[in-house]
């Protein structure tokens, strides 16, 4: 499937919120990255995980690779990568609904501890009312503990989906 953008004109395929630049996400990655690690999450919806954050590519970017088990044997692997574009902070999640939404930060708070992230566009969805992750927040509350928040997008409504509390493991 072909890239949905997030700039063509119609509302129904973007976000009508803007990027966040220069030194606040330059500020916001760098707090990212030092979330380097082995973790342990748990979930609103109930589930257990474990996932890892490295950074890659001679800094440039940061593999969070999440292990989560929602249902017995499942067994799920789902992958996100931050980097910055320009003075752009993107994000795009490997979902196990089979699709690629890149998301771009939107928001920087609190000296770059919490990271608002929007749609922008997305791979191998038909249209923006196909499911898929569409907002994150990224609230890092300690050099071992950060929460992260994400909202699921379907024929043209959001909600939130789940809140995962993050623990680094020993």
């Amino acid at each position: 499937m072909a890239l949905l953008t997030g700039a063509a004109p119609s509302q129904a395929l973007m976000s009508s919120s803007t990027a966040v630049a220069g030194a606040d996400v330059r500020i916001a990655f760098e707090r990212l990255k030092q979330l380097a690690g082995e973790w342990d999450g748990s979930s609103t919806q109930g589930w257990q995980g474990r996932h890892s954050m490295q950074i890659i590519a001679r800094g440039s970017a940061i593999l969070s690779a999440s292990n989560i088990d929602p249902h017995p044997g499942a067994n799920e692997v789902m992958a996100t990568l931050f980097h910055l574009d320009g003075d752009r902070l993107m994000l795009t999640h490997y979902c196990v609904a089979g699709n690629q939404p890149r998301l771009v930060a939107t928001a920087v708070r609190n000296q770059g501890r919490t990271i608002e992230f929007s749609f922008l566009d997305a791979t191998n969805m038909r249209s923006r009312d196909d499911g898929h992750m569409d907002r994150a927040v990224f609230t890092i509350e300690s050099s071992d503990r950060y929460r992260s928040r994400w909202t699921f997008f379907r024929n043209g409504q959001e909600r939130w989906m789940e809140e995962i509390v993050n623990v680094r493991r020993r």
